[in-house]
């Protein structure tokens, strides 16, 4: 891809990065250029007049008793207006930065496919991809990321994190991760992250229904939207359950293009509303659609890890074609980022507008809310054991407690779910040992724990509540 291609697909940018290669959630259109490009050259005026900016460099330049580089001060300065702010989705990027993100626009990279922010400080997770190690791991929306290979994240950038969670394919990387009061660490093999983004399948049991599952949205998606309901309707299928979950977004023209499918021509896919004036109005049509029309009954699942593009898209076909929504609230974010380039291939990442819903709400921070509640069982949310010790009677801990969670959902019985390692704890993991042909002990050791982890993942996946919910609304 080009560098001017590249840095187009960056304009009105939905800003959140992925782990497996930094890729931005990226709203796409030129006309966001114009809006910024007067208020850069009022920007520059007003410059001038900062007379004490330049004041104070002087005399650090000058006066401060170790040397220190020009560049260095500048950066400073830079980042500390931008952070100046208060908002998590704008930032001054440095060349490294920079360069990253363009790469990743372009191209894929192998990580462990989770989507992060920073927020208050902290670096976030707002979903795991669907099939990366992540997701396998057990990370979920809203985990903290503590440290990266012993190293604290205190004080790192978002792409900072993200550059040392990246690497290359097969290598290992350690996080230490909280969930909720649990702290505990985990071991993850990096992978390329899969680059088909839509796959689609009939249901076992009701081969009417086409469940079609879309995990971002790049620059083939709506191609591959396509494709796979193509091959959907020539199996047999009636209706569709588009599955939103943990899709952590992506390019907005690929929104546009997939909501207008569903929608008809005139109706309202999404508002942007700039500093001052009127919001602009994106309405489904030939433009975005290429006359490509889904006239089936259609379903949309979503969850906290369902987020910008993502929301986007099921806003859309909720409010303008009255769509069910159902699982749990999404993610929330709704403002719209747009990269600067400098010469000196430094970007200016900065939030430029609100993006609304085509009824006018602003969901950033509220997310949207399903028609119909529909979740995993709660075992689901139950934070991982830390496998780099065992655990066993008379033990007292955190890690204890989400054991005996685990194993009551597994249908054994620990007694009690408090933490103490009681002897019906140990009667109970000897048991579940016994069933899958390990020594029996009674202690939980890192074997154990894995295969107890394996268990209750088998379990959540046979216990997909929205999935069975969407399915019977499609019908």
């Amino acid at each position: 891809m080009s560098k001017k291609k590249s840095q187009s697909k960056k304009t009105y940018r939905l800003s959140t990065l992925i782990i497996t290669a930094v890729l931005a959630l990226v709203i796409g259109g030129r006309g966001v250029f114009a809006w910024m490009n007067p208020r850069l050259q009022a920007a520059e005026k007003t410059s001038r007049s900062m007379g004490k900016i330049g004041t104070v460099y002087s005399a650090l330049s000058r006066y401060y008793y170790r040397d220190i580089s020009g560049s260095k001060l500048e950066e400073g300065a830079l980042n500390g207006m931008v952070n100046a702010l208060g908002d998590q989705f704008s930032q001054y990027m440095s060349k490294s930065e920079t360069q990253s993100l363009n790469d990743t626009i372009s191209s894929s990279f192998s990580g462990i496919g989770a989507e992060v922010r920073k927020q208050g400080g902290q670096i976030q997770i707002v979903s795991p991809i669907s099939k990366t190690p992540a997701e396998k791991g057990g990370l979920k929306a809203k985990d903290i990321i503590v440290k990266i290979d012993g190293h604290s994240l205190n004080g790192y950038s978002l792409n900072k994190a993200v550059s040392l969670i990246r690497g290359k394919e097969g290598s290992k990387v350690t996080l230490e991760i909280k969930r909720g009061g649990s702290t505990f660490t985990k071991t993850f093999t990096r992978a390329q992250i899969p680059v088909k983004t839509v796959t689609g399948r009939l249901d076992q049991k009701d081969k009417n229904v086409g469940y079609i599952q879309v995990t971002t949205f790049a620059e083939n998606t709506t191609k591959e939207m396509k494709q796979t309901i193509k091959q959907l309707r020539k199996k047999g299928a009636k209706s569709f359950v588009v599955d939103m979950r943990n899709n952590p977004g992506g390019l907005m023209d690929q929104a546009l293009k997939m909501s207008s499918m569903f929608l008809q021509n005139g109706k309202t896919i999404m508002q942007v509303q700039p500093r001052t004036g009127q919001p602009e109005v994106y309405k489904a049509g030939k433009k975005y659609d290429q006359g490509f029309k889904v006239h089936e009954k259609t379903v949309v699942l979503i969850n906290g890890g369902s987020a910008s593009a993502a929301e986007i898209f099921a806003a859309a076909l909720h409010q303008s074609a009255g769509v069910k929504l159902i699982g749990t609230k999404s993610f929330g974010k709704g403002t719209v980022q747009n990269a600067m380039p400098f010469k000196d291939q430094t970007e200016l990442k900065l939030t430029i507008a609100k993006w609304l819903t085509p009824d006018g709400s602003w969901i950033h921070e509220k997310g949207l809310q399903p028609t119909i509640k529909a979740d995993y069982p709660q075992v689901a949310y139950t934070p991982a054991i830390a496998t780099n010790k065992s655990y066993q009677q008379d033990d007292v801990s955190k890690q204890v407690a989400n054991l005996q969670k685990y194993l009551t959902a597994l249908k054994y019985t620990p007694g009690r779910e408090d933490g103490y390692f009681s002897q019906q704890t140990t009667a109970a993991v000897k048991k579940f040992q016994q069933d899958h042909k390990l020594t029996a002990s009674g202690i939980a050791d890192k074997q154990t724990i894995l295969r107890i982890e394996q268990a209750v993942a088998s379990l959540v996946a046979d216990s997909d509540h929205a999935y069975e919910a969407g399915v019977k609304a499609a019908q």
